[in-house]
């Protein structure tokens, strides 16, 4: 009788298939959902290929195209047929590796060509045959000398560093054929090369081999696709809605910032206009701080390193510092503004009466980013951090936390964004006890319980000294941005003796949490440009209203209306150009302009402004004291 295997399904129910039987074949034998969506399957919860035989009774789930596995299978298979067609296409190309990322996938080659945007086309065009042709994916196994040998001998010499790079106990790697290509991987794989047809190359960029600066300059080409051509259209058509906003682009454009090179990489120059509209939300900020209770403060740039040893930035975060030398002693530039707080607390006895102390400052802070990661106002090397840390007593961390949390809901309602939650645990590198971390975690834990906040856990990655919680905002495109986060720390208030004066008269140790609203100031406006796409809410906007004549006789009037919006305190601009009127509203809307108030003969005559929105409506003739009380009637719950 011919040996069976049971087979569990999802939903429960089971069926016998002879030993040997695909994975493929058994959930072809089973029926419901066509197997054309399915690209692989979990057997026993691990991820296989369809081809996979099945030896041993196994619970088996097939994976659909279009989940977010079986999206990360089809575009792994799509990195390999890019690298095939890439080798068909040009002589001499070395492949590395090529893997699936959130929005796509990628593969980093070795060529002594430069790709060009008509490459890609090139190399598409033959990815589209490749797909046509329908090759199966074909896995098999092989000693590992064995495969070192065979890349050796295709001259794909990353290849052999990966292979010889893995632990010694790993003595069989598998291969992956589709066409006569072969590539070293763990799969699984789509069955096919006909299951992909929706894909769109993207660009091409520079890469370290392994993300090492020491290493060779290999040049990444990324891609994406769907499982169908109706998400890759979707997807595109968000891509250009990107690149509309993109706020690098705009920032030139509504000449808020520049980031030049004469300066310095990841260094950002405020002009006039960015440094109002940064202004006008650093002044917002002090302001909503000391209506709860914080106390501003300023500390030095530069500290001395021994104090940065104490704390422990200099043997866990020396690499993202900058050090200096004064009168023969080493001083560190100040990544964080945590250090002099500490210093402030620590400048006289406190008693817990005092408590809780919460010292905020709007602190410049200098990190080392590498070059490749630097990017706009996301990624600098000099920011400014509306940075706080809130001295407590233990029983008062729920409330504070609490508090915080508060705090950075209403912010992200004023500026119009939604939000998640997070909760970071204990990375690998850490310094604390055990019992410290798991307090701090627990407090952090049980305040967003209290508030009836819903978060996930992200193992492994809060801070060196403590747990967090991140807010990530989500932008106008659905985008994630990471801003808000509160740091739970038992860890430096004890580094530095921190220590206040109990109900009880004996000396106790205080918690300290660290935590930011808005984050990185720079960076939030470069979320900011955009989320509005440069078209900014009024009482953000660094020029309210320009005041647009229509002649040169109009002037007279015009000038005396801007210095009366002056004087109410309106950020309003004169265009009082020799140019068509078309001409001047038409500017004045590409610098996305909330209000123009045109003045024409009328305007001059009854002495009003005629306001008109920079989305084309026409407020008609109103009196200057009218368009005041506007203003400040849509900018009052702002102030």
């Amino acid at each position: 009788m011919e040996q069976q295997v049971k087979i569990t399904f999802p939903d429960g129910q089971t069926m016998g298939c002879p030993v040997g039987t695909t994975v493929g074949e058994a959930l072809a034998m089973r029926g419901g959902k066509p197997l054309a969506a399915v690209v692989a399957a979990k057997v026993n919860g691990a991820s296989v290929d369809l081809a996979r035989p099945l030896t041993v009774d196994a619970a088996v789930e097939p994976i659909d195209a279009a989940s977010p596995e079986g999206l990360a299978i089809l575009r792994h298979s799509m990195s390999h047929v890019m690298a095939q067609a890439v080798q068909d296409t040009f002589a001499g190309v070395q492949v590395s590796i090529g893997p699936a990322i959130e929005d796509g996938f990628y593969y980093d080659f070795e060529y002594a060509e430069t790709f060009t945007p008509q490459d890609l086309e090139k190399i598409e065009a033959r990815m589209r045959q490749i797909a046509k042709a329908d090759n199966p994916f074909e896995r098999r196994e092989m000693s590992r000398t064995e495969a070192v040998a065979f890349f050796q001998k295709k001259g794909e010499n990353y290849k052999v560093e990966l292979l010889n790079d893995l632990p010694s106990d790993v003595e069989t790697v598998s291969l992956y054929t589709q066409g006569g290509y072969v590539d070293l991987c763990r799969g699984p794989h789509i069955p096919s090369t006909g299951m992909i047809r929706a894909f769109k190359l993207l660009s091409v960029a520079g890469a370290y081999w392994r993300g090492d600066e020491h290493n060779k300059m290999l040049q990444r080409i990324y891609g994406t696709g769907f499982a169908t051509k109706e998400a890759l259209d979707e997807y595109l058509k968000f891509l250009e809605e990107v690149k509309k906003r993109d706020h690098r682009r705009l920032g030139r454009e509504l000449d808020l910032f520049q980031i030049n090179e004469e300066a310095g990489a990841g260094l950002v120059i405020w002009h006039p206009k960015g440094a109002l509209l940064r202004t006008l939300i650093e002044d917002w900020e002090r302001k909503e701080h000391l209506k709860r209770g914080y106390d501003i403060v300023i500390g030095p740039q530069i500290l001395k390193a021994d104090l940065w040893k104490r704390s422990g930035h200099f043997d866990h975060y020396r690499e993202n510092m900058y050090f200096t030398e004064v009168d023969e002693q080493a001083y560190g530039i100040k990544p964080m503004n945590c250090l002099s707080h500490m210093l402030i607390y620590k400048s006289k006895i406190r008693s817990y009466r005092d408590l809780p102390l919460r010292y905020f400052e709007l602190g410049t802070v200098h990190r080392h980013e590498k070059a490749g990661v630097l990017h706009g106002l996301m990624r600098v090397r000099q920011f400014t951090q509306d940075d706080a840390h809130i001295l407590c007593m233990p029983e008062q961390l729920n409330q504070e936390i609490r508090a915080v949390a508060d705090f950075i809901g209403d912010a992200m309602g004023i500026f119009g964004f939604e939000y998640e939650v997070e909760l970071s645990t204990r990375p690998e590198h850490s310094i604390g006890s055990d019992a410290d971390w798991e307090l701090a975690t627990s407090a952090l834990a049980g305040a967003l319980k209290d508030s009836g906040m819903t978060y996930e856990v992200n193992e492994g990655d809060g801070a060196f000294y403590g747990p967090k919680i991140d807010f990530k905002l989500k932008d106008a495109l659905k985008r994630k941005w990471q801003c808000a986060t509160i740091q739970c720390d038992f860890t430096l208030p004890e580094r530095f003796d921190l220590h206040y004066v109990g109900e009880d008269g004996e000396r106790h140790r205080p918690v300290m949490l660290h935590r930011v609203i808005l984050g990185s100031i720079d960076r939030f406006i470069g979320v900011l440009i955009e989320h509005y796409a440069g078209a900014f809410p009024l009482w953000l906007s660094p020029v309210q209203a320009v005041v647009v004549t229509v002649t040169e006789k109009h002037i007279p009037w015009g000038e005396e209306v801007r210095r009366e919006l002056l004087a109410a305190g309106i950020r309003v601009e004169g265009d009082f150009r020799n140019e068509k009127l078309g001409y001047k509203i038409r500017e004045a809307q590409m610098q996305k302009t909330p209000f123009m108030l045109v003045i024409g003969d009328r305007e001059v005559e009854s002495r009003q402004i005629a306001p008109r929105q920079r989305d084309g409506q026409n407020l008609g003739s109103i009196d200057v004291e009218a368009f005041i009380a506007l203003v400040r009637e849509q900018c009052a719950q702002f102030k």
